[in-house]
């Protein structure tokens, strides 16, 4: 097989030939046919993210066919094509996996930070922790569904059922909760960096009423407001668009500070909350929507050996949706 492995903190990808992986009990392999590039891999491979132990390949949003299947599974199928999320699996036992909340657990593994990801042409996965995507649609266009849409997702839950939606950050995750929004029939007012007209032109094309810069005001009291951006001072810019009651909901695994604010901005029962992982209900929940809601992903493809210059265009702000990597 061969992977983008990352050898140290900061360092540049390198494309590597390895021995083929085999599968533990529990485990399937999966030949990658496609794999998202997501915000979260860039603070993997800037070291923005704790406990890191090198090297490793980053890579957590994962379609590919099962090819090979370890003993004790009795559930998947050699040629099924599945998709490999963030959430690699969970202890079981904690008071969180007790209570149902498997995204909160004190002992879990991620695919593509604690556990090898898909960078690369095979990988092996919990099978457990694997979603089955049937056979509509390109690799290519789903994979993005695999972290993006699933975060997206549970964002959009967490923001409540408010009409009025404000999005900061319309990249991978932004451009597919604007579709199901859009389907749930909410108002999507769309924030980008400033002069991002591309990201703006895509937001309008997908539904939304209103696009522009994350500074500006947008014309109407929003309901919630969802940041994607890992950046800490939209979040006073957000409280300040927000009706009485409203929430700011905070999706990313890693935020820049969040600068002091004014209390008055929060008063009137505003709150701010921020979204941990997922959990299997919402991959089942939100790939039926999905389907449902006829989502489609705006993608450029890179091979696989390019995935440093895919994470350089993301880094830069210089993608339109979502980058996937192809082996």
């Amino acid at each position: 097989m061969h992977a983008m492995i990352l050898p140290a903190r900061g360092a540049r990808l390198q494309y590597t030939e390895r021995p083929d992986p085999i599968p533990r009990p529990g485990e399937v392999r999966v030949k990658v046919g496609a794999c998202g590039v997501c915000r979260t891999d860039l603070h993997v491979v800037d070291g923005e993210l704790p406990n890191i132990a090198y090297p490793i390949v980053p890579g957590h949003e994962v379609v590919g066919r099962i090819d090979a299947i370890g003993d004790g599974v009795d559930h998947a199928h050699l040629g099924t094509r599945v998709g490999v999320p963030w959430l690699g699996s969970t202890c079981g036992h904690c008071p969180y996996c007790r209570e149902g909340k498997e995204n909160l657990c004190d002992a879990p593994l991620f695919t593509g930070y604690t556990r090898d990801g898909g960078f690369a042409t095979h990988l092996v996965a919990d099978a457990r922790y694997c979603f089955p995507l049937g056979e509509d649609g390109e690799d290519t266009e789903l994979a993005p569904l695999l972290c993006a849409g699933l975060i997206g997702w549970r964002s959009l839950v967490m923001a409540g059922d408010g009409r009025k939606l404000g999005i900061y950050g319309f990249g991978a995750a932004g451009h597919i909760v604007a579709q199901v929004a859009r389907w749930q029939g909410r108002d999507v007012y769309a924030f980008t960096r400033a002069g991002d007209t591309e990201a703006q032109h895509l937001a309008l094309s997908l539904g939304a009423c209103w696009a522009g810069a994350s500074g500006d005001r947008p014309p109407a009291e929003l309901d919630a407001a969802i940041i994607y951006a890992p950046t800490g001072p939209l979040v006073p810019l957000a409280l300040r668009t927000l009706r009485k009651g409203g929430r700011v909901v905070c999706a990313g695994i890693h935020m820049s500070d969040i600068p002091s604010f004014p209390y008055d901005i929060l008063w009137g029962e505003r709150q701010i909350v921020s979204v941990a992982n997922l959990t299997r209900q919402d991959g089942v929940d939100f790939l039926k929507t999905a389907a449902s809601a006829g989502i489609r992903t705006h993608v450029t493809v890179f091979p696989l050996d390019r995935a440093n210059e895919a994470l350089a265009r993301l880094r830069d702000g210089k993608l339109v949706g979502a980058a996937v990597l192809k082996p």
